[in-house]
Formats: C-alpha cells, structure tokens, sequence
C-alpha cells in the first residue's frame, strides 16, 4: 500500500506561484521544514519525510492568508493486477503540505482538492486517498471533514516476542507448495470478511492473489500454517522489508530489518480458541530470532476482529491511509 507511481510534473493553471524545476514541483522550505516538525511532534517513529514528489501541485490558504501546498498524483491499475486488493481502480493520491496551520489549513487544502476534482470523471472503481501519521489529531478533525474515512493503519510491534502456549491439539508449521489450496481457501476467507466491513469487495480476489501466493510458496517464504487434528485452521502469510535510505520502505518504516505480516486468517469455526494467538506466536518468536527490528503489519480500524487483535499482540498505529470511495464523493 505505498504511494502511488508519480505522473510527469505538471502545474495547476492559476496556481502558478510554486514554481517547477526539472519537472519536480517546489514546495517551499517553509512548507517542508514545518512538515518535518510537525511529523516529528506527533510522533517519533515516523521518518523524516522525504523530498516532495513528482505530481501537479494544489495550494490553498487559509482565512488569515497563510499558503498550503499539496502534490497530487493519480494511478491507474491494470485489470487482473494485484494492487486491486486492497486499491481502487483509479486513485487519486494527495501529499499535503500544511505547515503550521493545524486544522485549518488541512481543511482548506482539501476544499482545494474537491474544486481541482470537478475536472475529473472519476468513475464507480476510483477513490481519493492520503496517507498521513496516525497520531496528528489535527489532521484526522479535517479529513473526516470531508468525507475520508480510515481504510488501513500501518501498525509497527517493537518488543519482544510473548510467551505463548498452543492448546494442546494446534500444531504450527512453514507451509509448503503441497498447502496451496488450504492457504489460498483461508487466505480467501479474510478477503471475504473484509469486504463486509469496509467499502472494498473483489469477487476475483482469490484469482488475483493466487499467482503470488504459488510463487511464494515454491521460494520458501516465511508462510506459516496452523492445524488443528490436522486441519489447516489458520496462517500468516509473512516476508521481510528493509527499510534504508533510498528504498520506499525508508519513507514508511524506521531504518531497519522489519518482519511482514502480509495476512492473517483464522478459519471463522475456529477463532476465539487461542489459535491466532498461537501462531502469531511462533511468527513473533521466529523474526526476534532472526533478528528483525520489530514487525509491522495493515489493519482495518472498521474490522472489529483485527482492530481488537493486533493491539492486544503488541501492534500500535504508525500511518493512516484515509479514503473515500467513489473519488467523486470527496466534499
């Protein structure tokens, strides 16, 4: 879920006085020193934020004349691609730049944003997205504002692995190329109820993830498989990110090695009895083993199964993904 892909540079017409170099949009040093301020305030585990990025700039002011800025990106996914798990079709992404102006002038960057969306025709499948950090109360007072809601937080877990006991009859294990079918039916299954609790339902999901997940399985990724009596009851499908200056993962996550939690499905039967607790167990204790930062992870705050587990397994929110669908419907 990181940002997405840049379009060339463009200026907005009558929005002409951050000027461009080399196709990039300048936003002020003003702007972006406030903003390192300001991340830095609401809280410290969030990176420097990197250079402002290619896009067509919007800007604002508030009622005292004060200027905000944003960059506006917008992406298209292909048919078939597996960003269309958890993305709209079209997604128009916006980059605010706020400064020191609070509430305010976060609400009119948006107010900005809705008039520049009078030019689209964004159709059903699209959405208008920002990605801010999860702790500046601030902002979340505007983009409630205007009709965003929280799809996804990026959750980070920094201590050490608890100590957890499977009941007596769950066995926890990698899974191989032979559990494709059992990983991919439970892994459906999340897909499922997600899409009871959140705007977001693809009928085709299991045929979107179903390449990556054979694949996965045939290198050997960390993908473990809870069973009970033999039964495949619950996995977590897992990875590794590296977060270092440069890379994507730098502008989301502290430096470090960081273990994924790609997903985690419970078979429904079967929830409430330990065994997601368990196998998150073996997870926690394998990447401390071999040496992870810390683990990180997306959750739904609408999902009352995830938004209560991930906190009680030591998860707290880093960064909100703010939506609202159709991108039409932004006010």
């Amino acid at each position: 879920m990181g940002p997405v892909e840049p379009p060339a540079g463009k200026a907005l017409p009558g929005h002409g006085d951050l000027p461009h170099a080399a196709g990039r949009p300048v936003i002020g040093q003003r702007l972006r020193t406030a903003q390192r301020d300001r991340f830095a305030a609401a809280d410290p585990l969030v990176p420097t934020p990197p250079p402002p990025p290619d896009g067509e700039v919007v800007t604002a002011a508030t009622a005292s004349g004060e200027q905000v800025a944003g960059v506006l990106q917008t992406k298209t996914h292909a048919p078939g691609t597996l960003d269309l798990l958890w993305s709209a079709q079209r997604v128009w992404q916006l980059f605010p730049y706020p400064g020191e102006t609070g509430t305010e002038g976060m609400d009119a960057l948006l107010r900005a944003w809705r008039r520049r969306m009078d030019a689209e025709s964004p159709g059903p499948d699209s959405a208008c997205t920002v990605t801010w950090p999860s702790r500046d109360a601030p902002a979340i007072h505007a983009f409630l504002r205007h009709g965003m809601v929280p799809v996804s937080v990026l959750a980070l877990r920094t201590g050490p692995p608890p100590a957890e006991i499977p009941p007596e009859e769950v066995t926890v294990r990698l899974a191989r190329p032979e559990d494709f079918e059992e990983v991919l039916a439970l892994t459906k299954a999340t897909f499922d109820y997600t899409a009871l609790v959140t705007s977001h339902h693809r009928p085709d999901a299991a045929e979107l993830m179903a390449p990556q997940l054979r694949r996965n399985l045939a290198a050997g990724a960390p993908i473990w498989l809870a069973e009970t009596g033999g039964v495949a009851t619950a996995v977590a499908d897992c990875g590794w990110v590296d977060s270092a200056p440069g890379t994507w993962a730098a502008e989301l996550l502290p430096k470090g090695h960081w273990g994924y939690v790609n997903n985690v499905a419970t078979r429904p039967g079967s929830r409430g009895n330990g065994i997601g607790r368990a196998l998150m167990s073996t997870v926690h204790r394998d990447f401390a083993r071999r040496g992870a930062t810390g683990t990180y992870l997306y959750y739904n705050p609408t999902n009352p199964l995830s938004s209560v587990f991930w906190p009680r397994q030591g998860y707290r929110p880093l960064w909100t993904f703010w939506e609202v669908r159709p991108a039409s419907a932004l006010r």
